[in-house]
C-alpha cells in the first residue's frame, strides 16, 4: 500500500487530495491543524486516513508529525509527501507590514522546506517522490500579491533545485503550479486585504485603497470562477504515480494560456494586460 503525507489537508487542493487518494487505496496522513478538521476528514473517509496535526510554520510542530508518522510507518518509508499547505497575504510592498511578509515566506516558502528536510529520511526509504504546489502565480506576477509571488517564485526555485540534488539516488521531484482553483484562500485573502487596507496610515489609504479595493473584487471573482480542486487532485495523483513524471504540471485552463502568455508578450506589454486584470490600472 502506497503512502503520502499531505500537508494543508483542511481546506481545498489538500482535502480535495487526501480524500481523493484514500479512495484509490492509498495511506494518507493528512496534514491539518485543527482537531475539528481532523475529525471532518476521519467522517469523510476510510479508516486508512490518518490526520496529523501539524503547523508548517512551527518546527517543533513538524518534527512531532514526522515522529507520529514515523510510528505509524514502523519499518516502511513514505512514497510521496505533497507540500501543499498555503495562504495569500495581499497588500501594497511601499506599505505592506513586513510580519506579513514574513509569515507569508514562513508559510509558503520555509515550511514547504522545512517539512520536506523532516520528511526525507522516511521518502529514503522508498525512494518517495516530493511534490511542491507552487502556482502560475509561480511564474507571473500581478500588483498588490507580491508576498504570494514571492514564495511561489522561491517554490519553482526550490523545486528545480531539490530535483537536481536527489537526482543521484532516483528520487523525483514535481512542482505543481494550479490556476485558478476554486479553494478557501480567495477568501482568506480577501479577509487579510481588509485588514491591511484597514491598518494603512491615511496618506497610504489615499494612495492605495481604491486599487487595492479593485483587486480584491478581482480576487473574489477569480475564485468563483475557479475549477473544482478534484481536477488538481487528480493531477497529484498523475504526478505521484507516473513512470516517467513530469518535473512540472499547469492545472487548469487559464494557467496554460497565462504560461505561454508569459513567453511571447514583453514585460510592459504584459503590466498593462495585468493592470486592465486585475483591474488595477
Amino acid at each position: 500500500m502506497k503512502s503520502v503525507l499531505i500537508t494543508g489537508a483542511s481546506t481545498g487542493i489538500g482535502r480535495a487530495t487526501a480524500l481523493h487518494l484514500d479512495s484509490a487505496g492509498w495511506r494518507v496522513f493528512a496534514g491539518v491543524r485543527r482537531e475539528g478538521d481532523a475529525q471532518s476528514l476521519r467522517d469523510a473517509a476510510s479508516e486508512r486516513l490518518e490526520p496529523v496535526l501539524v503547523d508548517v510554520a512551527d518546527d517543533a510542530a513538524i518534527a512531532a508529525a514526522a515522529a507520529t508518522i514515523g510510528e505509524s510507518l514502523g519499518s516502511d518509508g513514505l512514497d510521496g509527501l505533497v507540500n501543499n499547505a498555503g495562504l495569500a497575504v495581499p497588500g501594497p510592498l511601499e506599505v505592506l507590514p513586513l510580519d506579513d511578509f514574513r509569515h507569508q515566506i514562513a508559510v509558503n516558502l520555509t515550511g514547504q522546506i522545512a517539512v520536506t528536510q523532516a520528511m526525507l529520511p522516511l521518502l529514503r526509504r522508498n525512494k518517495g517522490r516530493v511534490v511542491f504546489i507552487a502556482s502560475i502565480g509561480g511564474r507571473i506576477a500581478f500588483p498588490f500579491m507580491a508576498p504570494y509571488h514571492a514564495s511561489k517564485f522561491a517554490i519553482e526555485a526550490v523545486g528545480d533545485c531539490l530535483r537536481q540534488e536527489l537526482r543521484p539516488w532516483g528520487m523525483h521531484v514535481i512542482v505543481v503550479e494550479p490556476g485558478s482553483i476554486a479553494t478557501d484562500i480567495w477568501a482568506r485573502g480577501d479577509a487579510k486585504g481588509d485588514e491591511i487596507v484597514e491598518g494603512m496610515a491615511p496618506e497610504a489609504r489615499a494612495l492605495y485603497e481604491d486599487r487595492m479595493r479593485a483587486m480584491q473584487k478581482t480576487m473574489a471573482k477569480t475564485g468563483e470562477r475557479g475549477i473544482a480542486p478534484i481536477k488538481a487532485a487528480k493531477v497529484l495523483e498523475k504526478a505521484l504515480t507516473a513512470s516517467k513524471p513530469k518535473t512540472r504540471y499547469l492545472v487548469g485552463t487559464d494557467a496554460k494560456v497565462q504560461a505561454t502568455l508569459k513567453k511571447v508578450i514583453p514585460d510592459r506589454a504584459f503590466d498593462r494586460i495585468a493592470a486592465r486584470a486585475s483591474g488595477t490600472r
